[in-house]
């Protein structure tokens, strides 16, 4: 059983910077993943990144907004972005896929429960 805990969220003014993380509880295999949902939208993808070699995909909304990241020797992945806008302002969560995962939900096994963010005008 993997058990995941996103920290770092928070209010943040518009033009900040936010890293979050997320650390895995139990092992880590397949890849994971950031969504974001904000209030009345569906929850939308991010970004993804495997535990083994690192390699990531990116929605294309994102468009180097965002960096996804993570460090093995800390069963943690991270997602930082630059130029907080009030629109990043959402819950994201993180998740992981014991297979493959891409951008839909569906493809992880394990959610965590979510952070809030929210970005200041």
């Amino acid at each position: 059983q993997v058990q995941l805990e996103e920290l770092g969220g928070g209010l943040v003014q518009a033009g900040g910077s936010l890293r979050l993380s997320c650390a895995a509880s139990g092992r880590t295999i397949g890849s994971m993943g950031w969504f974001r949902q904000a209030l009345g939208n569906e929850r939308g993808f991010v970004a993804v990144i495997k535990w083994s070699g690192g390699s990531s995909v990116y929605a294309g909304y994102v468009k180097g907004q965002f960096t996804i990241s993570r460090d093995n020797a800390k069963n943690s992945a991270y997602l930082q972005k630059n130029n907080q806008k009030p629109e990043d302002t959402a819950i994201y969560s993180c998740a992981e896929g014991v297979g493959y995962s891409g951008s839909w939900a569906e493809d992880y096994d394990y959610w965590g429960q979510g952070t809030q963010v929210t970005v200041s005008s």
